[in-house]
């Protein structure tokens, strides 16, 4: 990511928007993640804090270009975390940019929790900002190096062992920073989801990581005898 770019670029009425609109819609899906850590991985949004809805103890951003108090500076594909060691993580369109994307989810199952929580937030690659994305020939918005389908991250997610648990698209404010594409923006985002859903500029997906539950076998000599009529059937030692 170019830090001087997209500090420009999140200073524009648009990128503002998005920004705004994002603070709203994680706060809204953090509401229900508790646990003592939350793990952001990227940066997003020169310096906002995206995390600032959830009920964990502590939360703190890894990145290779993190900085700040509690910021983590480390490699996408290697986290310095230990194994099940954190309640959840949000990924703000870091998939979008990393070099790596397939490593880095998989770095993320293995230091969630078990039932941990996973939130990513995407550009829709098949909305109008998905077609300037295309138009731009990747420089729209300016972090994202390629957009992930939100039906081509479920597949993901499922190989790993996740289940989505809720997902949510917003977004519907046309790709320009216009005054006339502004305009009624808070009456989009309110309707949008209802009439507008394919048209969706971004979306976000929350997802738990599963754990399936072993059952023990009983060794054989532990198992029950049968029971015949009402009395325990012979075995071959005591039937003669």
């Amino acid at each position: 990511m170019n830090d001087a770019s997209d500090a420009r670029w999140f200073g524009t009425a648009l990128g503002a928007a998005l920004l705004e609109l994002e603070q709203r819609v994680l706060a809204e899906a953090l509401g229900d993640v508790f646990g003592f850590e939350l793990l952001q991985l990227g940066c997003w949004g020169a310096g906002a804090d995206l995390c600032a809805g959830a009920r964990t103890q502590h939360h703190r951003c890894l990145a290779p270009d993190a900085s700040g108090p509690g910021a983590i500076r480390a490699d996408f594909a290697a986290l310095p975390i230990a194994t099940a060691s954190v309640e959840a993580v949000l990924l703000p369109h870091t998939l979008e940019y990393a070099p790596h994307p397939h490593e880095l989810l998989r770095e993320v199952e293995r230091v969630l929790v078990g039932e941990g929580h996973l939130l990513v937030c995407g550009f829709n690659p098949w909305g109008p900002w998905g077609l300037r994305h295309v138009l731009s020939r990747g420089r729209f918005p300016p972090p994202a190096s390629r957009l992930l389908g939100e039906n081509r991250l479920r597949d993901w997610l499922r190989l790993l062992g996740f289940e989505v648990v809720d997902a949510r698209r917003y977004l519907f404010v046309p790709p320009s920073s216009q005054p006339l594409a502004m305009r009624g923006r808070r009456w989009l985002e309110q309707h949008g989801p209802r009439f507008l859903s394919p048209l969706a500029g971004a979306y976000l997906v929350k997802a738990r990581k599963r754990v399936r539950a072993l059952t023990p076998l009983r060794p054989a000599w532990q198992r029950a005898r049968v029971v015949v009529g009402g009395l325990a059937e012979p075995t071959s030692r005591n039937a003669a």
